[in-house]
Formats: structure tokens, sequence, C-alpha cells
């Protein structure tokens, strides 16, 4: 579930800065963007948290470390792509 929902934060955020770009409204798939990121790592915790309930320790040791790397990235990332439309008043 979290790949579908970090999929679509990531699509929302490029369609944010094509709108930006354009000089359309964007504020609609900013909001959704940071929503979906939001859903994504709360997804991405379920799924770990099942893992401890069921005692899989083997895929909590194959996927925690490189994802909670890539997590951080991808969430600062999208609220940098996510905050030039919202802090760049010089565009409009």
């Amino acid at each position: 579930m979290w790949i579908v929902l970090g999929t679509s934060a990531i699509i929302t955020a490029i369609l944010n800065l094509v709108l930006f770009l354009k000089n359309k409204d964007a504020k609609w798939f900013r909001h959704i963007s940071l929503s979906l990121t939001a859903l994504t790592l709360c997804a991405f915790y379920s799924n770990d948290a099942n893992w401890v309930i069921q005692e899989n320790w083997s895929a909590l040791l194959d996927v925690v470390p490189t994802m909670s790397k890539a997590l951080w990235v991808l969430t600062i990332a999208s609220i940098l792509i996510n905050s030039i439309s919202l802090f760049n008043k010089s565009h409009r």
C-alpha cells in the first residue's frame, strides 16, 4: 500500500510543479501530495508493525534499514518540491 501512496505523492508533486510553472493555482496538488507523503509514512510504519507482530525479523532486517533512509530523503524532497510553489512569489 505504501508503494501506491508514495507513487501518488510523487505524481501529485510533479503536477504541483507543472501547474505552478504554468501560472495556475496548484494549492490542491500541494496539499494532496503532502497528505499522501504522510499516509505513505503511516502505511510503511503499519507494515513494519505487522512484521513485528508476526515476528518476521528477516523482513525487518532486510527492508527497514534501507527504506528508513529512503523515506527520510523522499519526505524531505516532497516538502521541498511542494514548498517551491508556496514560497516562490517572484514567479507570479
